[in-house]
């Protein structure tokens, strides 16, 4: 056995003694494990002759192959994927049972949440690490992020250096993905939060009962110590938990709820909410900041927090790299710079603004939608910014391997013609338009990238901020 994954039969060398691990060819050093893993895009198997070249001491695999090197352990095992994760654990001498590791997942709000949970716990005096779209922390140490959840090798190294720096709390964002490609297998949660689950990844996933399985699939695998907290509000948030050990928490803006919350007043700058009674005045606007900030506040609660102390530092937290992040010309204008991607969080981010903006101030949405993803949504993501925009510019977000136009042609199919929506390629250019449209005193919605210094066309990663763009726009033509 590795882990639990069965041994279906072992060749070559068995004592190869094994000093590190990998899934990459490329990054063999002589002495590693590598896992021939099938991917979407190619398999790992047809990688394992330039593994054994570079001096790999063992290989795990599905299939063995035809001609064995000598020196070398080969292992198969009818899922690599799960091997790897239960080796790497293993191998870290299993990390996350010294943290209190909390998973969040979900359509929308994950990294928000997580990342508030990480500066809450902090602020409450205690050491954490985060693991999130954005960026991957170890105490006050940053790390480049390069997957919203990263293989396991490299989750259980971070969770291992965690330990190793004194952090007792661990925060993570687990994707549908990931959760489906067993990256988080091995590890063990001393939580869970659901935050919603809308259309998306259907690329992936193929149908939206499977997207659901996936989330699902991580609440179903909490140990019965662990707790499980869940948006009721969601329509899908009581099916999330209902095969759980765990012990399940729910919190809720609009139903009769363990953790409960309701907004009393919000601007652009923040919001005054209820929370159980209690009122507190948060730096975060926004109905779907109310869940997320109340799944902070109910996650924390159940960690053991006292909760006058989390009511306390919930109100100094500030927003997240790319949600809902504002920048102000002098002459009033406003721009929102959101990482909303998907039909329901773009809603969301334009109903908030809805519900704040003056009948005098126009909105101007800017966004697109993505190449080589989803696109049952691309129309949905237009209809809905034409529908409230007093003018909506559609344009580029990371074409990938697709001509743009051609996915400004599927956002655009089917909108009323007298909708007052451009399409622009460019996206600095559509940025500048929507800023040139703006009177005073408007506000302008840039969506889709957030956080983003990039866009993706075809294999290349251009640098591309929208944050630079915007502010770019707003002072070349409304502080001039």
């Amino acid at each position: 056995m590795i882990g639990n994954t069965p041994v279906l039969r072992m060749e070559g060398a068995g004592d190869a003694e094994i000093g590190s691990l990998t899934y990459d060819s490329r990054a063999v050093v002589p002495g590693a494990c590598f896992f021939a893993v099938p991917g979407t895009r190619c398999d790992g198997h047809d990688f394992i002759p330039a593994a054994v070249e570079k001096g790999a001491a063992a290989i795990v695999c599905r299939q063995l192959p035809d001609v064995l090197a000598p020196g070398v352990a080969y292992v198969a095992v009818d899922d690599p994927a799960g091997a790897m994760a239960d080796m790497a654990a293993a191998f870290y001498d299993h990390p996350s049972r010294e943290l209190r590791l909390v998973g969040v997942t979900g359509t929308n709000g994950k990294t928000t949440t997580a990342t508030l949970l990480y500066d809450l716990v902090r602020a409450l005096g205690r050491k954490a690490g985060l693991i999130s779209t954005v960026v991957y922390k170890i105490d006050d140490r940053t790390v480049e992020a390069t997957h919203t959840t990263p293989d396991p090798i490299r989750l259980n190294a971070m969770m291992r250096e965690m330990v190793d720096a004194g952090c007792e709390y661990c925060f993570m964002e687990c994707s549908s993905h990931a959760i489906v490609q067993e990256r988080i297998r091995g590890l063990r949660f001393a939580g869970g939060l659901f935050s919603n689950i809308t259309h998306d990844h259907l690329d992936y996933h193929k149908t939206f009962a499977a997207y659901i399985k996936a989330k699902q699939l991580f609440f179903d695998a909490l140990p019965a110590d662990a707790f499980a907290l869940t948006n009721i509000d969601d329509r899908n948030g009581r099916v999330m938990v209902q095969n759980t050990a765990a012990q399940v928490g729910t919190y809720s803006l609009r139903s009769m709820a363990d953790f409960r919350c309701r907004i009393v007043e919000q601007h652009l700058d923040g919001m005054l909410l209820r929370i159980d009674g209690d009122e507190v005045w948060v730096a975060l606007p926004g109905r779907f900041n109310a869940y997320n900030l109340l799944a902070v506040y109910g996650a924390a609660c159940l960690l053991g927090f006292d909760r006058a102390e989390v009511l306390r530092v919930l109100s100094a937290l500030h927003s997240v790299a790319g949600r809902f992040e504002i920048v102000r010309a002098a002459d009033g204008t406003t721009a929102v710079v959101d990482y909303a991607h998907t039909p329901d969080a773009l809603e969301n981010v334009i109903r908030t603004i809805e519900e704040i903006r003056t009948p005098a101030q126009q909105l101007i949405v800017v966004c697109g939608c993505g190449g080589d993803r989803d696109r049952t949504k691309r129309p949905e993501m237009a209809a809905i910014a034409a529908k409230y925009a007093s003018a909506a510019i559609f344009t580029s977000d990371n074409p990938r391997h697709e001509s743009p136009d051609a996915i400004l042609d599927e956002m655009m199919a089917g909108l009323d013609p007298a909708a007052r929506c451009l399409r622009m390629v460019d996206r600095a250019e559509a940025i500048r338009a929507a800023a040139m449209l703006a009177k005073p005193g408007d506000i302008v919605l840039v969506a889709g990238k957030g956080h983003e210094d990039y866009q993706i066309v075809g294999d290349e990663k251009r640098h591309f901020d929208d944050r630079e763009e915007v502010k770019k726009a707003l002072e070349t033509i409304h502080n001039s």
